[in-house]
């Protein structure tokens, strides 16, 4: 099943060569055989993190949208807040289970506010912005897209 990907990093510190969250995702997708629209990285702003999530969505019509950072406790994560501002229902299952996958390799696992929303028939996964977490949050989720796609695109069980 072809199954075609945004990412957008949200930094305030970090350019595009400096993504190695990003990076990671991209080679994570190829190994699966699936597609890259585009990977941005933005601001650390409400406003520039929506308008990617929507860019993605509505213009490139990618499946899943996967962002990096913005998901911890410090004032200026606001990825989930921006992932509510732009999508329609939410699909805490997938945020629970990677919540709960990374509670096995460290207990901050649990400072993660991280959502996981429908935009129309576009799937959007908050992910952390470090590698390694990027990485044990997508292993966590990895084995279920191909259905979670189908099922946001309309598809049966």
């Amino acid at each position: 099943m072809d199954i075609w990907f945004g990412i957008v990093t949200a930094s305030d510190t970090r350019g595009f060569e400096q993504d190695t969250a990003g990076e990671a995702l991209e080679a994570l997708i190829a190994e699966q055989g699936w597609k890259l629209r585009e990977r941005v990285v933005v601001k650390d702003e409400r406003a520039s993190i929506s308008a990617a999530i929507v860019k993605m969505a509505d213009e490139y019509g990618v499946d899943v949208v996967l962002t990096c950072g913005g998901t911890g406790l410090s004032l200026r994560d606001v990825t989930p807040e921006a992932t509510q501002d732009v999508c329609d229902r939410n699909v805490p299952g997938i945020a629970e289970a990677m919540r709960s996958y990374s509670l096995t390799k460290t207990g901050r696992a649990m400072l993660s506010r991280a959502v996981v929303m429908q935009r129309g028939t576009t799937l959007v996964i908050n992910l952390p912005g470090s590698e390694k977490a990027a990485r044990e949050n997508w292993e966590a989720v990895c084995d279920q897209l191909e259905h979670a796609v189908l099922m946001t695109a309309g598809g049966g069980h």
